[in-house]
């Protein structure tokens, strides 16, 4: 498939403006500062930004790292099926019913789904698929009909939470197969998906790349070969325009908020981040921005941050090599040892 079939759009754009803005030094033989944006991956806006001596060459990276994606996007993927293919929603449709030969980069996610399900203390769980299957179902209906949105049935949700135990995801790496005994549990990897992903494909990218998936942003390196850092923004919650700007090499920028996929029912918001204890949208953060290394753990991180109270999401921290931020209802905000030193304006 070419480049051109994809809808790739090579342009300069007010982000790539933003992270040229502010980085001294950058040689003029490194070539212009490009950006492709695509529609289709995790049902999210995808860019890729970096330095090439000509769009054609920019056009080939930026190709091959939306072929990565787009594997990915398919393997994960809940909703659909694909030819050939089998993903999480044919583990899901075969829960209790049969093992599920997979890839392997399937088998590695849910491990990992696993471990930052230990590490949050639950507050990530893959396993939660049903509860927020109620919960994504009710959005869509209030966003497309606002008219009568409704929240999903209590009843439902509880029943749905007592088919959560992630013990009930069989792996077996001989076999590369994945089983739920569980009927009626459901896998949803919605809150690490798009960080994993990432990360895999920055650890196959040259340098001097910057991959943003959603909110999910990896810098590649440094910004070009004086190593010069990127320059990242992160959003207001309350309106338009960055709260702050901070400085990154080789980091993940990950930030969760209640203003994503949202609807309102009877006037009041509902966001799609669930309280596994209440079963509800998490009321404690407007929203919680994580950088660390690995994208990941960063974007578990930001989920399992902003469901926590401060000082219990402080404590999650120490057992990581990530900093964060939260800005609460009335828009203060707090930072974890080490943001300060990433901030820019």
């Amino acid at each position: 498939m070419k480049v051109a079939r994809r809808r790739l759009a090579v342009l300069l754009t007010g982000l790539a403006l933003l992270l040229s803005s502010c980085a001294p030094g950058v040689r003029k033989t490194e070539g212009r500062l490009y950006t492709a944006s695509f529609l289709n991956l995790f049902d999210t806006v995808t860019t890729i930004v970096g330095r090439a001596r000509s769009e054609e060459a920019f056009q080939a990276q930026a190709g091959a790292i939306y072929d990565e994606l787009l594997i990915y996007h398919r393997l994960f993927d809940i909703y659909n099926d694909y030819e050939g293919l089998n993903n999480l929603k044919t583990i899901n449709d075969l829960a209790g019913v049969s093992p599920v030969e997979v890839d392997g980069r399937i088998i590695a996610l849910l491990q990992d789904c696993k471990k930052y399900g230990e590490i949050t203390g639950g507050r990530v769980n893959a396993a939660m698929g049903g509860v927020l299957a109620l919960w994504h179902d009710a959005r869509s209906s209030g966003m497309n009909d606002p008219v009568n949105a409704r929240l999903p049935d209590w009843n439902a949700l509880e029943c749905a939470a007592q088919h959560r135990n992630f013990d009930a995801v069989i792996i077996d790496e001989a076999q590369s197969s994945v089983y739920i005994s569980d009927p009626e549990l459901r896998l949803d990897v919605g809150a690490i998906a798009k960080g994993w992903a990432v990360e895999q494909v920055a650890q196959a990218a040259p340098d001097g790349l910057l991959i943003s998936v959603g909110g999910n942003v990896r810098a590649v390196g440094a910004k070009d070969e004086s190593g010069a850092p990127w320059v990242i923004g992160i959003r207001n919650p309350d309106g338009e325009g960055y709260l702050h700007t901070i400085l990154v090499t080789g980091q993940s920028v990950v930030t969760s908020g209640d203003y994503q996929r949202s609807y309102k029912v009877d006037g009041e918001a509902y966001h799609h981040i669930i309280d596994p204890d209440t079963l509800y949208p998490a009321k404690f953060w407007r929203s919680v921005s994580v950088v660390c290394p690995d994208s990941g753990l960063a974007d578990a991180l930001s989920t399992a941050l902003f469901i926590l109270p401060l000082e219990q999401g402080k404590a999650l921290l120490k057992k990581t090599d990530a900093c964060a931020m939260w800005v609460d209802a009335q828009g203060e905000v707090f930072y974890s040892p080490g943001f300060d030193d990433l901030i820019r304006t």
